[in-house]
C-alpha cells in the first residue's frame, strides 16, 4: 500500500527545500524549490496559454543535466521576473552551473494569472517579484505553508478560492514522489455544487475533508463550469512533480507528463485554451533502488494520484481574506450560491 510521507510535502523528497514570499497587499506571491544538488528535470505544457522561463533548456536533447531550483509565480508575464531573484539568491550562496570559471544557477520557473483578483498592483515602474523571489529562496526549509502563500496566494479556481497545495507518496519499495502546486484553474476542483473533491478517490486519510465522492452523483456533474464569466478571469495551475528515484531527462519528461493526469483527476474541465497548465519534473536521485517496467509504471501512476491530492489540499487550506472574490471551501457549505 502507498503512503504519505512524514510531512505529506514535496520536501518528503529528499534533497529538497521550498521557500513562500507572500504579499497579501498584490494579493500574490512567490515559490521556489530548491535542490540541494542540481537535479534531472523534464516539463510538460499542455494548457493553451503558458508563461515560461528556461523550459527549453530541459528538453532531453538539450545541454543542461539538472537544475539549481524552479520557480512558480504569480504576477502573469511580471512574474517571470521572479526567477531572477531566486538566481540571485543562489549566486550569493555559491551555487550554479560552473562553465569557464563562472557559476550560472539554472532555474527555470512559471507563471500563472493572478492580476484581477482585488489586489493592489500599481507597484511603479518595476514589478515586485525579482525581491519575492530572492525572499521566497532566502526562507527555503523542508517545512512550508500551503493554502493562502507563495504562489497560490491570489489563486482561484471556478467557484472556490484556490491556493498552494502540496502531498507526497512513498510507494512500497521506498520510493518517495511529491508535488506541489498553485492552483489557479478556469475549472472547478469540486463535484458539481458539492463540496467534494474530484480528487476524492486518492485521498489519504482525510487529508482534504474526508468526503469521498458524493452518492448520488448531482446532476450538474458533468456541467461545464468555469470562471470566464466572473469579475476574477485569471487562470493556471503550474506544478512540481518530484521524486527521489534515479532518472535520467527523458524519464523526468515522461514524470511530467504523467503527473498532468492528476489535473484531468482533480480539476474539470482542465488544459484548456486560457490555462497554461505546466508540470516541471525533479529527479533527485538520492534513492538508487533499480526500477523495471511494472516499477516505472507504479511511479508514474503515483505521480497522477499525487498531483491530484495536491491540487485538492491546496484549495483545502485557503484562508479567507477581506475583498475575497471567490469563498474558501472551509467557509461555503454549498458551491456557488
Amino acid at each position: 500500500m502507498w503512503r504519505k510521507g512524514p510531512r505529506n510535502l514535496i520536501t518528503d523528497v529528499a534533497g529538497l527545500t521550498v521557500g513562500n514570499h507572500t504579499d497579501q497587499r498584490v494579493r500574490s506571491g512567490v515559490t521556489a524549490i530548491l535542490c540541494e544538488t542540481p537535479a534531472t528535470a523534464g516539463v510538460q505544457v499542455l494548457g493553451g496559454a503558458p508563461g515560461t522561463r528556461e523550459t527549453d533548456a530541459l528538453e532531453p536533447h538539450n545541454l543542461v543535466d539538472g537544475v539549481d531550483a524552479i520557480t512558480l509565480s504569480g504576477g502573469s508575464a511580471f512574474g517571470i521576473d521572479a526567477a531572477a531573484g531566486v538566481q540571485a539568491a543562489l549566486r550569493e550562496m555559491g551555487r550554479g552551473f560552473e562553465i569557464l570559471g563562472f557559476r550560472v544557477p539554472i532555474v527555470p520557473g512559471a507563471i500563472l494569472f493572478d492580476l484581477p483578483n482585488g489586489g493592489n498592483k500599481d507597484w511603479g515602474r518595476f514589478s515586485p517579484y525579482r525581491d519575492f523571489g530572492f525572499s521566497a529562496a532566502m526562507s527555503a526549509s523542508q517545512d512550508f505553508e500551503i493554502g493562502t502563500a507563495g504562489a497560490g496566494t491570489g489563486a482561484t479556481t471556478a467557484t472556490l478560492k484556490g491556493g498552494l497545495g502540496s502531498a507526497s507518496t512513498v510507494l512500497e519499495y521506498g520510493i518517495t514522489v511529491g508535488a506541489l502546486v498553485a492552483v489557479n484553474a478556469v475549472g472547478s476542483v469540486t463535484v458539481g455544487n458539492t463540496r467534494h473533491f474530484w480528487a476524492a478517490p486518492f485521498e489519504i486519510g482525510d487529508e482534504f475533508g474526508g468526503l469521498g465522492l458524493p452518492h448520488p452523483m448531482p446532476p450538474n456533474a458533468s456541467s461545464v463550469t468555469t470562471k470566464m464569466r466572473t469579475a476574477a478571469r485569471g487562470n493556471t495551475t503550474i506544478a512540481i512533480i518530484a521524486t527521489d528515484a534515479k532518472l535520467d531527462k527523458p524519464a523526468a519528461k515522461r514524470l511530467a507528463i504523467a503527473a498532468h493526469n492528476g489535473f484531468a483527476r482533480a480539476i474539470w474541465p482542465a488544459h484548456t485554451p486560457v490555462d497554461g497548465d505546466l508540470v516541471f519534473a525533479l529527479s533527485t536521485g538520492r534513492n538508487e533502488t533499480p526500477l523495471d517496467l511494472e516499477a516505472v509504471i507504479d511511479l508514474n501512476a503515483a505521480a497522477a494520484a499525487t498531483m491530484a491530492r495536491a491540487i485538492a489540499r491546496g484549495v483545502f487550506a485557503a484562508k479567507p481574506a477581506e475583498g475575497d472574490i471567490f469563498p474558501t471551501w472551509a467557509n461555503t457549505s454549498v458551491i456557488g450560491q
